[in-house]
């Protein structure tokens, strides 16, 4: 299905080759859109300003507050704040809706753009009113990916967003490698969007192929897709852990627009003679078959069929996972869903900016037309937009689907983070959604509740449902193609709801706050001696931000920093946020001069004397091997801040997003050697004196003291491609301490 070709491929008469020269990048897609963006003009990278931001409602009141107390006036571009995350979500009372009405109030204060709840989740509505060919949107979403539109998105981590609004940029350097994917072939019947895109991450995620990396989409068989089908594939390119994406466009893109009412903002987008990839993927789309992706990550890719036929020694393999990542103290019996060796799912979910495209739904219907309605194994659809959905009933599809008995629902992110449609325990649902993490779903281990998510394309859902909940590719089924449709778009619902407000602030308008928007807590600068005290030490091949702080109905609290901390990795390692506060409760104590039986015991064995107890200062610490994977959510790191934590250790950093939200906060991203021995456990302290001074000359080479026991051992801390602009950030304490400072 998918081939890697490890080395610089340059296209040559409209194809792709070997090459053995690296020149010629600049002649990608993807370097002329970011040097269009450019303000520095330097050899060092780019330095980015974008066209347009756009933020859910986990994200906006955070950025916002960030940006306040950094001195905004005004958004000097336009802004969107969409409400499609925690628009169904009860828990806490009034606290959602108290969000969204600051989010209003402050669209219309600092001139911003604000879609009301249900109106459309939040990548839907940047396809529909902001997308343009050669633009670039950052998002506070890492689903922000707009590349089959011929726009660049990218998702960031809030602090990244508030840089835009304060007026600067967005930092990349180095400069990015750039990863050709040259489609050719066309799809089989049955073979959806979701079935390429968890093919290629299959392929590509483990390995590192295309970490931070931009992946431009060309060649023949682009042809052969329709925009829904492209966009499909585009919005997963993020569970490859790619930077961005970027398509050619052609007279599709050029129709989307002119459906949409903006024709003017498509151009043809080819690639060029001459232009250097720095790797390339190739996908015969004709190839593909229905796949799944197994719990608990979308790169864990095995086709329906294999798993159909051999469920059982699949099934074990992915309980005995789940068993090894909580220690046993809950556990998975999918096997328990084997019903005369065949699987049967008793949940199908077709929702949001993945799954709810109009394409992708009108395949579901004529599929359970042919195969039968829904019967035990329900399916709940969730259209992205109120426009698709306004489309759906003129059409005759959300009548059909209901006749069916499929339940769409609003347009609701839900289900995609665990605030909608929660399975029972051990069950195990099909979903086409982006990421089926652990406890994405909903489920929360700490309560002995564990259930899981396969991911698979909206086709072999329907052809599951409607086979009784037995697993089932959809290529198995005869199903006529669905009646096509002239597309249409009808905008009167944002033209009477939304609240367009870019270049119209109204600086003396109040913000409207409820009682759980709560100020940042006061964040110290850098010490000049750090004494790390590790609240939890966690070996998992890779650690997600879902983990670091669950998202679900936590979430709720996000307007709220301390009380949204207490969630830090509680269904991960429920006891992380004791230890924190036991160590900031430790150097308050500190401070007062009052040195407890435990701290004397260290700096004993540490060898402190008084003059260098009197100066370091005691913040918990984060070991993860390789942590970051997933949401581009802020609070993953700034959690862990407010608890007291000044610093994370790994061997790698799953993400950019991640690692440049731990410095967006003050957290010191350091790393150590793969080969570094990590056996020390929570509550062991790691001294690092100097630390101030290091930073500020940019050593790359941390010495360090770890203490475990009496035992005191030599560790090198590394702090790679630290820039100075992150440097400043981190010695202020954190990004908005910058800005406060005018540093």
């Amino acid at each position: 299905m998918i081939q890697l070709h490890d080395g610089p491929v340059r296209i040559r008469n409209g194809r792709p080759e070997a090459a053995d020269v690296l020149a010629g990048r600049e002649k990608t897609l993807a370097y002329s859109i970011l040097s269009a963006h450019d303000r520095s003009g330097g050899a060092d990278g780019f330095h980015i300003t974008f066209d347009s931001l756009i933020s859910h409602d986990i994200t906006y009141v955070g950025v916002i507050q960030t940006a306040m107390a950094s001195g905004l006036e005004r958004f000097p571009v336009p802004y969107v704040l969409t409400n499609c995350h925690n628009s169904l979500c009860a828990v806490g009372g009034t606290i959602n809706a108290d969000d969204h009405a600051f989010g209003l109030s402050a669209a219309k204060k600092f001139g911003g753009i604000f879609v009301p709840p249900n109106m459309a989740v939040i990548h839907q509505y940047a396809r529909e009113e902001l997308a343009g060919c050669g633009r670039m949107v950052l998002g506070s979403d890492s689903h922000t990916r707009y590349g089959a539109l011929g726009t660049m998105g990218v998702g960031e981590g809030g602090g990244e967003l508030v840089r835009q609004l304060l007026g600067n940029t967005w930092d990349l350097t180095p400069a990015p490698d750039v990863v050709l994917v040259w489609l050719t072939g066309a799809p089989r019947p049955g073979v959806g969007p979701h079935d390429v895109a968890i093919a290629l991450c299959g392929a590509v995620y483990k390995n590192d192929f295309v970490k931070n990396a931009v992946l431009e989409f060309a060649g023949p068989g682009a042809a052969a897709l329709s925009m829904d089908y492209r966009i499909g594939i585009d919005v997963m390119t993020t569970e490859t852990a790619c930077l961005s994406s970027i398509w050619e466009t052609d007279s599709a893109v050029e129709e989307y627009y002119a459906v949409h009412g903006r024709p003017g903002d498509y151009r043809p987008m080819r690639v060029s003679e001459g232009a250097l990839y720095d790797r390339m993927v190739g996908i015969d789309l004709s190839s593909v078959e229905p796949m799944a992706a197994l719990p608990f990550h979308p790169s864990e890719a095995v086709t329906v069929r294999a798993l159909a036929e051999n469920p059982g020694d699949i099934l074990r393999e992915v309980e005995r996972r789940a068993a090894e990542q909580y220690g046993g103290k809950v556990s998975l019996r999918l096997t328990d869903r084997l019903v005369g060796g065949k699987l049967r799912v008793e949940q199908g979910i077709i929702a949001g900016c993945s799954g709810g495209m109009y394409d992708n739904l009108a395949e579901a219907a004529a599929i359970l037309s042919a195969t039968g309605a829904v019967g035990e194994c329900s399916l709940s659809v969730y259209p992205p937009s109120i426009p698709v959905q306004l489309e759906m009933a003129r059409s005759g599809l959300y009548g059909r689907l209901t006749e069916l008995g499929a339940i769409v629902k609003p347009c609701f992110c839900g289900p995609c983070f665990g605030a909608g449609d929660v399975p029972a325990n051990d069950t195990l649902s099909i979903r086409h959604t982006t990421r089926n993490f652990p406890n994405r779903e909903g489920s929360r281990p700490g309560d002995g509740q564990l259930s899981a998510v396969l991911l698979m394309d909206a086709r072999s859902i329907a052809a599951t449902v409607g086979n009784g909940g037995f697993l089932t590719p959809a290529d198995e089924v005869e199903y006529p193609a669905p009646a096509k449709i002239a597309r249409s778009y009808d905008r009167a619902p944002y033209e009477r709801r939304c609240w367009f407000g870019f270049g119209k602030a109204e600086p003396g308008r109040e913000l409207r706050f409820g009682p759980n928007i709560v100020p940042w807590p006061e964040i110290p600068p850098l010490a000049e001696d750090l004494l790390l005290r590790l609240a939890a030490v966690i070996h998992d091949e890779v650690t997600t931000t879902d983990e670091l702080i669950p998202s679900g109905e936590t979430s709720s609290y996000r307007s709220n920093p301390l009380k949204l901390a207490s969630f830090t990795l509680s269904r991960r390692e429920p006891a992380y946020v004791g230890r924190a506060e036991a160590a900031a409760a430790m150097e308050k104590a500190r401070e007062n001069g009052e040195i407890g039986e435990e701290l004397s015991a260290a700096a004993a064995a540490l060898g402190l004397d008084e003059a260098e107890l009197s100066r370091v200062r005691i913040a918990s610490a984060l070991f993860a091997e390789k942590p970051g994977d997933g949401s581009a959510r802020e609070q993953a790191a700034s959690c862990q801040r407010v608890l007291g934590g000044a610093a994370n250790i790994c061997r790698e950093y799953a993400t950019k997003r991640y690692r440049s939200n731990c410095v967006n906060w003050g957290m010191l991203p350091f790393t150590i050697d793969a080969d570094t021995p990590f056996d020390y456990a929570p509550d062991d302290f790691i001294y690092i004196p100097g630390v101030r001074r290091a930073v500020e000359r940019g050593d790359e080479e941390i010495a360090a003291r770890a203490l475990h026991g009496t035992e005191v051992t030599p560790i090198t801390l590394r702090l790679k491609n630290f820039t100075p602009d992150e440097r400043s950030v981190v010695l202020a304490g954190c990004l908005m301490n910058r800005y406060k400072n005018g540093t």
